[in-house]
């Protein structure tokens, strides 16, 4: 399956500057993986050393957000649209 992962600014040096790039993938993880071997060491910015997302990074497939799906095992279909987005804290 081939999907459109949206790159936020800070994880935009391993895509060469590109705010989006296809992967293939039939769930996040297999996408995922397919990112970071066309994109080295993206992967490590959005999961942690156990293999799971990142607790500050959000992850949406077709404005889902998958931590209230299934995760990695999120499916995403053909033509899906993947946002990666750094969770932002602050206030006053």
């Amino acid at each position: 399956m081939s999907v459109n992962v949206r790159i936020p600014t800070i994880l935009r040096t391993y895509t060469g500057g590109q705010a989006e790039v296809s992967a293939e993938g039939a769930t996040l993880a297999e996408v995922l993986a397919d990112l970071d071997r066309n994109h080295q060491g993206i992967a490590a910015r959005v999961l942690d050393d156990t293999g799971k997302l990142r607790r500050f990074v959000n992850v949406y497939v077709n404005d889902d957000d998958v931590r209230f799906a299934e995760g990695l095992e999120t499916a995403t279909p053909d033509g899906a649209g993947i946002s990666i987005i750094p969770a932002v804290a602050g206030g006053c």
